[in-house]
């Protein structure tokens, strides 16, 4: 007898019969109840765990505990407890913690240990101390430290023992008696180089790679630089060179202004150098972009991805991925096969081969296996159950996509509907053309196709189980029946079926056929129509379908005719001698659904599932199992896991009231759902009508908590991620069932419509005991205790998620206040008693004091942890989602844990992401492809050949006891660790882990959807990776990767922003020095002067090539190309150019750039959140401005103006082509940064919102109510609330800023030489009396805004008074410039251009002097003055806003291209955003 299978043991030999005792308070338990081992728990069964707890109690002869009692029962946990004052709580969470691992680890033995009660001591090995060596040269014998000093002269140590000889050499003369000290030093430091292998500081020894790993990365860079470098000389270094020197040699004889460096144009060489030295710089990560997406493309196609990519390409393959399921899902009796033998290693990969080409007949095996043929119908049909729960697909998706279990006598595979349709209609086809042919090559010609040959033999078998149902079971009929089926079944095994038979009969007795089922099928049920279609099919059977018609006499004596003719219609053949299946037979009847789609399909159901999101799920799932899976092992085998999910005040489940209210553009949340998921919304329709709903009104109604769930489970809320995370619950339940399950109990368990519906009531809950120990989930609720003390709405639906899943745990921070101020914080878990009734407090632990001390999310998670359970643990983020198909091969996943990848074991497995937001909008797609292209091909080169892959997100699978003893999975130091995920895995780089990327696994994952929600999210990493550039862990794995794999580091990770920054600053550098060359004269004379006309040509095109970004797209293209064909990948992305998501990507690059750079000049990056809502509002004018105002409008305006001012002084023409090329892109640049937040603004531009936020804005900036509001509600607070970096940032970030700041000086120094006014001189005068107009311009605004202050309000006749001098004075002098001088009307307004930016220079610097000038008079005037300047921003960026909006049909175009995707599914947006009132019941 298995020892796991005996029953609980029982105390006593008492009645049996004898009533339950009384209740008994029990102490409270996680998983196993350790306090009392004979108590009738599942898991308890298992001898493993009684030889755990066992262990524990076996404390031998330590020392007892001097001030606690010690008794009878107690363990080493206890006297741990004892001796070090460890809290009760958390003893008994370590104590269950550690019987779980010894008893899960001692369950994975292979083979078993002996004694199943004794711990066995294999079980302990992993228990190692640290080994450390006593002298630099012991740790030489040690393999790994012989590669270390091998890569010395490839390694920052190798530089450095270079750098110290280098020294040593230059330095040697300084030598003398005197300063022995000084050589004494030069040998300890090389000394110290060279031992740098043995260095006590332990982050950082382990970072090397294997050979392989190691040629890998370093040919990819190789190939890489050696592109890189052939460009840059042949295409960017060289063609300069001939234009350098001349322009060098170029004699101006006279400049446009004053100039300061002579008359070598130095100046110009230099800023026509500057971006070409920068693009030199930054065109190695557009490099590493080409090479990245080719070499990915080619691990993913050697990988087997995309080989399935639609139910079509499914349909071919079916049958090997039945046997591929399970193959890879399925575990082989590790009884009967060796692990890990050679020979069985190599059986497992030709299996794979065979399976993955389509080799052999797999079909076969399912046939004559019906064990496997049910286990496979299981997990199907499991599977599209699940879809339905989820209403991807309606009840008839599920009729054609199930694989119902053998009944009827069919003999063969049922495969789903899908597969079978229309192949009976061939197969009559066949048997028509080939009538005159032998049986056997009619069966051959069949036969060719599987499904045809099924479709033949089920639908055989299923009207002659029909026909004998319907008949009455002692009627002469029924035996007239019979016999025809014996005949036919003879004359088909003798091979005489078409000797006896005419096949062109068949089709008139196949339409009669359909008919017969139409009319079972009918509600109404006419007995007459089914009699009157059995004797016409009599008829065919006895008169057309045989070759030699036979006499009555005949057939009477062949039983094939009556005995006794009938003589009245009473005795007619089949009257009075049928009937009609039962109307509730749900069986029967959904078995004649299956017959008639057979008999009568016509087309190849290419539309079904008619679902995208359900085809994309079948085919995913589909092409993973034929990938490089490990093999799953039994359930009781596997790693054991928890899931960890960090949870703070988000949406739970949404409430009614937030579903039907309407927003401002009169849409409701539900209105928006129901048209962009149309499909699942009329399932969940059909779903609720088959539930019991008789009024489709009672979904607000009785119903409104299911329609609350519905809504919940498609945006990005905490139900949902729940619901996805349990589904490994409940595959690994299905999955123990299978294991121990008996061929009996599985055909019992097949017969029911669903695998695991009814498992509970076919198995004993017993059964699961494995499952309970091999799977947790803890959400980190950190303000749960908060939510039930205020009565939320979160807390009720937190418990009631707890109520329905079993393995759901709640942590939280409770704060018991105490009086006088003084609070105490406990880490407490609860779950719910399913025996109580109610919520259980398990753990209670008392925390030293408050739990956030550093950023909020990793802080969570790390209190958290100690809750959970398992050698491995998930970390998923509460936007993520999952699927029961996908939790069926976490075991697999967990089997990489024992594999080397590389020298080592890998403990971080990364997974890939599923991008579930992609269908909202347009913009919602743009970011979800991005993201995607990076989630899919750019970690799969990172991990390889790169080794570089750090933890980018919460899918990822820690090694939990890895990262427990070394510091967690979470850093969470204050702003530094803001991304905290990364830093978990530059941590685990740092102390020799290994990183490793698996893509036959997929978690769902949502994304922000608006505009805004993607820029703060851009902005938070983009500042998160500023403050990556400060930390420690970045600093040490630059000093000690080897060059290749820290260039793969470097580009992958704050390279990327780096470069990005990097490209913006060309940008800028680019069209300064355009600036330059127009403004000085040096382009004019270069063009002017024949000679040097070609080689300033040649300096043109050479900046054109340096705006080339083209090849951000690549990868893209690349692997949409991989997993859905370059068909579809070319229409894709020719789709996104179409809906302007160039505009999207420039403004997010200019997103990028901004936060970085401010977080390297200044720091002090913060967490924004995104918020995770559907965005189908509209967003005002000051909001997108407040946002969007410091990092794009002004860069904007201030590129716009520089291509204004060029434009103006150049002499190139405008109409020439150089010109247009050389500022195109310049100018879809300032488009996009200015335009950006209205393109994708849902009604941005409609005329009667813009003329709203225009007056929203105006209110926003002029409003009085002082600088103690709220910055959405007044400019001044927000215009402080800007500067805040600078208040942080230290001396050189403000000498910087500064710095960065006096390029707006330029402009007056530029234009005013050009001024009319000037008369053509080029002396310093005219520069310095422009500024006597500078100061005039401002003390003419000083003394409005003076008077304004000290009149407007109650002495209004001198403030106009003031106004009329003021005004009447400028006029004035105006005009006696304009007659007395060379001015003219044009230089007014060239003036303007020169003197705006010199203020907002001005107002820069003093923001940056903001503590010295404060509490000056000066201040006032300042902040006076910029709001004046963001009034003129505010009315650049909105007078062309406000001119689209004007215009006709740029309102319908702008909705169409923003929600073109939804559109295709039926999304009414153009009724949506005309602001019209929309019932939302409607």
């Amino acid at each position: 007898m298995n020892l796991r299978q005996r029953p609980a043991p029982t105390r006593g030999r008492g009645d049996p019969h004898a009533p339950p005792p009384a209740a008994r308070y029990e102490e409270p338990y996680n998983i196993i109840p350790i306090h009392s081992l004979l108590s009738d728990h599942p898991s308890l069964r298992y001898p493993e765990v009684r030889a755990a707890a066992a262990a524990l109690r076996a404390v031998g002869d330590l020392r007892r505990p001097p001030y606690r009692e010690w008794r009878d029962g107690m363990d080493l946990m206890d006297w741990l407890g004892a001796f070090f004052g460890f809290q009760n709580d958390n003893v008994r969470n370590q104590r269950e913690h550690l019987v779980l691992h010894l008893a899960n680890a001692q369950m994975r033995l292979s083979p078993p240990p002996a004694i199943a009660d004794n711990l066995d001591p294999k079980v302990l090995h992993s228990f190692r101390p640290w080994r450390e060596t006593e002298y630099p040269w012991d740790a030489i014998k040690d393999r790994d430290v012989q590669v270390e000093l091998l890569t010395v002269f490839i390694t920052w140590a190798g530089l450095r023992f270079a750098q110290s000889i280098l020294d040593a050499g230059t330095q040697y003369s300084l030598v003398s008696k005197d300063s022995k000290l000084l050589l004494f030093r030069m040998v300890m430091k090389s000394m110290v180089s060279l031992t740098w292998f043995h260095s006590r500081l332990y982050v950082g020894r382990g970072l090397r790679e294997g050979l392989v790993d190691n040629i890998k990365y370093t040919l990819f860079w190789i190939t890489i630089l050696l592109s890189k470098f052939s460009f840059s000389y042949f295409l960017q270094i060289k063609p300069l060179v001939a234009p350098t020197k001349a322009l060098l040699s170029l004699r101006l004889s006279r400049y446009n202004w004053h100039e300061f460096f002579s008359n070598t144009n130095r100046m110009a060489v230099v800023l026509i150098w500057t971006p070409v030295v920068l693009m030199y710089l930054v065109d190695i990560q557009l490099w590493y972009t080409v090479f990245s997406a080719f070499v990915g493309s080619v691990i993913g196609l050697f990988s087997h991805l995309g080989e399935i990519r639609n139910i079509e390409q499914l349909r071919l393959r079916f049958q090997f991925f039945a046997s591929a399921l399970q193959f890879n899902i399925i575990p082989e009796d590790l009884t009967l096969v060796a692990k890990d033998n050679l020979v069985q290693k190599l059986r497992n990969a030709y299996r794979r081969f065979t399976l993955r080409y389509g080799l052999g007949q797999p079909h076969k095996k399912l046939e004559s296996s019906q064990v496997d043929a049910r286990q496979f119908a299981l997990l199907w049909n499991e599977i599209i159950f699940t879809m339905r729960e989820e209403d991807l697909i309606s009840n008839k998706d599920v009729e054609l996509l199930e694989l119902p279990p053998n009944c009827w006598g069919i003999m063969v595979v049922r495969w789903p509907c899908i597969l079978l349709c229309n192949e009976l209609l061939l197969a009559l086809n066949q048997a028509s053309e080939l009538a005159s042919a032998p049986d056997r090559w009619v069966w051959f010609r069949i036969s060719t196709s599987e499904y045809r040959r099924c479709a033949v033999i089920e639908a055989y078998c299923s009207i002659r189980y029909v026909l004998l149902y319907i008949i009455h079971e002692r009627s002469e009929e029924r035996g007239i029946v019979t016999r025809f089926f014996e005949e036919i079944d003879r004359l088909v095994e003798s091979g005489k079926f078409t000797t006896e038979y005419k096949c062109q009969a068949l089709p008139n007795i196949h339409a009669k056929l359909i008919t017969l089922v139409d009319i079972l099928m009918s509600p109404k049920q006419d007995m007459r129509k089914l009699v009157d279609v059995l004797q016409t099919l009599y008829e065919l059977m006895v008169k057309e379908l045989p070759r030699c018609k036979k006499p009555v006499g005949q057939l009477m004596q062949q039983a094939l005719a009556p005995r006794n003719p009938a003589t009245t219609e009473e005795g007619l053949l089949f009257v009075n001698k049928v009937r009609f299946p039962k109307p509730d037979d749900a069986f029967f009847h959904r078995q004649l659904r299956r017959l008639k789609t057979i008999l009568s399909s016509r087309d190849s159901m290419r539309d079904v599932p008619k679902n995208i999101e359900a085809r994309r799920r079948i085919a995913f799932f589909s092409n993973s199992v034929f990938m490089n899976i490990p093999r799953a092992p039994q359930v009781e085998k596997m790693m054991a896991f928890s899931v960890l999910t960090p949870y703070y005040d988000e949406d739970v489940l949404y409430k009614k009231e937030s579903l039907r209210n309407p927003n401002d553009d009169g849409i409701s949340t539900l209105f928006y759902l129901q048209k962009i998921y149309e499909d699942e919304w009329e399932n969940f329709m059909e779903r609720m009508r088959g539930d019991g709903m008789e009024n489709d009104d009672e979904i607000f109604t009785t119903r409104s908590r299911d329609l609350r769930v519905w809504a919940s489970y498609r945006g990005q809320t905490l139900s949902r991620t729940v619901r996805g995370m349990m589904y490994y619950y409940r595959a690994l339940k299905i999955l123990a069932y299978l294991d121990t399950a008996s061929e009996m109990e599985m055909q019992q368990g097949s017969m029911g419509l669903w695998g695991s519906r009814n498992l509970h009531q076919s198995r004993a809950v017993n059964e699961f005991g494995a499952v309970m120990m091999k799977f947790t989930y803890v959400v980190a609720c950190q303000i749960y205790g908060t939510q039930k003390r205020k009565g939320e709405s979160q807390a009720e639906d937190i418990a009631n998620l707890m109520k329905n899943n079993e393995a759901l745990r709640v942590a939280y921070v409770d704060e018991v206040h105490l009086g006088r101020g003084e609070v105490e914080y406990y880490s407490v878990l609860v779950k719910y008693n399913q025996q109580l009734k109610q919520e259980e407090e398990i753990y209670r632990i008392k925390l030293p004091g408050p739990m956030k001390l550093g950023e909020g999310k990793p802080e969570n998670q790390n209190h958290a942890i100690i809750f959970t359970r398992g050698d491995a643990l998930q970390t998923i983020d509460m936007n993520q989602d999952h699927s029961f198909e996908e939790a069926l091969k976490m075991r697999n996943l967990l089997e990489e844990f024992k594999i080397n990848h590389g020298i080592r074991k890998p403990t971080i497995l990364g997974v890939r992401e599923n991008i579930f937001t992609g269908s909202v909008s347009s913009l919602a797609w743009f970011m979800s492809t991005q993201e995607m292209s990076f989630v899919t091909l750019g970690q799969r080169v990172l991990a390889n050949p790169l080794k570089v892959r750090m933890h980018y997100g919460h899918p990822d699978v820690f090694d939990r006891f890895w990262f427990l003893t070394r510091g967690g999975v979470s850093k969470a130091s204050k702003v530094i660790n803001i991304s905290e995920d990364i830093f978990a895995g530059f941590n685990c780089t740092l102390r020799g882990g290994n990183v490793t990327h698996h893509e036959y696994i997929q978690v769902g994952k949502g994304r922000d959807v608006g505009l805004n929600q993607i820029s703060m999210f851009e902005a938070k990493v983009s500042s998160g990776n500023g403050e990556q550039v400060l930390s420690r862990d970045v600093y040490r794995l630059g000093h000690r990767l080897d060059f290749f794999r820290m260039m793969s580091f470097f580009y992958t990770t704050v390279g990327f922003y780096y470069n990005t920054m990097i490209m913006i600053l060309m940008v800028y550098t680019f069209l300064w020095g355009r600036l330059y060359l127009a403004l000085s004269g040096v382009e004019g004379a270069a063009l002017d002067n024949t000679r040097y006309n070609r080689a300033f040509g040649a300096v043109l095109n050479q900046q054109f090539v340096v705006q080339i970004g083209v090849f951000t797209a690549l990868p893209m293209i690349v692997e949409n190309s991989i997993e859905h064909g370059f068909l579809s990948a070319v229409w894709d992305y020719l789709t996104m150019q179409l809906q302007l998501a160039s505009i999207f990507f420039t403004f997010s690059m200019g997103t990028r750039s901004h936060y970085f750079g401010r977080t390297i000049l200044h720091g002090g990056a913060k967490y924004r959140a995104t918020g995770r809502g559907f965005v189908v509002e509209h967003k005002s004018f000051a909001e997108n401005y407040r946002l969007y105002a410091r990092s794009h409008f002004v860069k904007g305006i201030e590129l716009g103006v520089i291509l204004i001012v060029y434009a103006s002084n150049t002499p190139l023409a405008i109409s020439r082509f150089i010109y247009i090329i050389l500022n195109l892109s310049s100018w879809f640049l300032v488009v996009s940064w200015i335009m950006g937040p209205f393109v994708f603004n849902p009604s941005g531009f409609d005329w009667l919102k813009t003329v709203y936020d225009f007056n929203d804005f105006v209110k926003w900036l002029f409003y009085g109510g002082g600088s103690l509001a709220k910055a959405d509600v007044s400019w001044e607070t927000w215009w402080y609330e800007e500067q805040d970096h600078l208040r942080a940032t230290g001396l050189w970030g403000k000498l910087l800023e500064i710095i960065l700041d006096l390029r707006f000086f330029f402009f007056q120094y530029g234009v005013v030489y050009h001024l009319n006014i000037a008369e053509g001189k080029t002396g310093i005068g005219v520069y310095l009396i422009s500024w006597v107009f500078m100061i005039a311009a401002v003390a003419v605004y000083i003394v409005m805004a003076y008077a304004q202050d000290k009149f407007a309000a109650n002495e209004h006749i001198k403030y106009r008074k003031v106004q009329v001098v003021v005004t009447f004075a400028v006029v004035f002098v105006t005009l006696m410039l304009l007659n007395f001088t060379a001015l003219t009307v044009l230089d007014l307004f060239s003036s303007v251009l020169a003197f705006i930016p010199t203020g907002w220079g001005i107002i820069s610097i003093a923001q940056v002097l903001r503590p010295f000038l404060e509490s000056s008079i000066v201040w006032d005037s300042v902040v006076s003055l910029a709001r004046i300047y963001d009034l003129l921003i505010g009315m650049c960026v909105l007078a062309p806003l406000a001119f689209l909006s004007w215009m006709p049909g740029f309102q319908a175009m702008q909705t169409r291209i923003l929600f073109n995707e939804a559109f295709s599914r039926g999304l009414q947006i153009s009724r949506i955003l005309t602001g019209k009132k929309i019932n939302p019941e409607s």
